[in-house]
């Protein structure tokens, strides 16, 4: 029985190096319309996560994609085409390309299907990034490193996905920038997109998301809606940088 409205449903999931458990009997859901964030420290197995519900790794468990039956090993290319995309934390442009052909790219599955609408979905990702219009004819490798994230964002996006993985999307980025992101990310709500954040940014990842989960050594040891992790206490003395003693907060990215 499929619940409607359900994206993604990871049931008991296990994702092993040799005989290291680098992600361990994890369960998270994801419906339409909602940002789910996954916040904690390097080396949790947040990425591991991301990349085996993308099927670039092998798990043990259950997921279930988009309303459908749990799949064992999906491949990439029938996840991307039913509609998930992943924005991995190197981003993975092609350099020496334009921004213009970088944007071409997300959307050629589409066209080798058939479809012809691509030209449409280039000029929404160029208003809803002005910065990349203005820089199509530049190769990828002369862009900032917020730039590249815009671009990373919006190559995916030209593939209309329901569901984008998004992992440590401000790794490396000013603070300003940062909050130009952030605010993309919550936009895509709008835009029919649901959004898995992985981030170490706990306090901005939270702020915009509806539903959380807190990851130590492989395992969610936390879970609920986004509001109410951002006042946990172990969350708030472990995560939002907010010292015990004084309640003084460390300096917030600006939204």
């Amino acid at each position: 029985m499929t619940t409607p409205g359900l994206l993604l449903d990871a049931r008991q999931v296990t994702v092993r190096y040799g005989k290291i458990a680098a992600v361990q009997d994890v369960s998270l859901r994801i419906r339409e319309g909602e940002v789910v964030t996954i916040v904690g420290p390097n080396g949790a197995g947040k990425t591991t996560l991301l990349s085996a519900l993308m099927g670039l790794l092998p798990l043990a468990g259950e997921v279930a994609y988009f309303g459908g039956a749990p799949m064992r090993a999906p491949s990439v290319e029938a996840l991307v085409r039913a509609g998930m995309g992943l924005i991995p934390e190197k981003r993975e442009l092609f350099t020496s390309m334009s921004v213009a052909d970088n944007l071409a790219l997300g959307g050629f599955d589409r066209w080798r299907r058939g479809t012809r609408d691509q030209a449409d979905d280039l000029a929404e990702i160029y208003a809803l990034f002005p910065r990349l219009a203005e820089r199509r004819m530049q190769p990828a490798s002369t862009l900032s490193g917020g730039e590249r994230q815009m671009l990373a964002m919006g190559r995916a996006l030209m593939a209309r996905p329901r569901l984008l993985l998004l992992d440590e999307p401000s790794l490396g980025l000013a603070p300003l920038v940062m909050r130009d992101i952030f605010r993309t990310i919550e936009s895509l709500r709008a835009r029919g997109v649901s959004v898995l954040l992985v981030e170490q940014n706990a306090r901005a990842a939270l702020k915009i998301a509806d539903y959380g989960y807190v990851m130590e050594a492989g395992c969610f040891v936390l879970e609920g809606p986004a509001a109410e992790l951002a006042h946990n206490e172990r969350v708030i003395e472990a995560y939002l940088g907010v010292a015990t003693a004084d309640r003084t907060p460390a300096p917030a990215v600006p939204l």
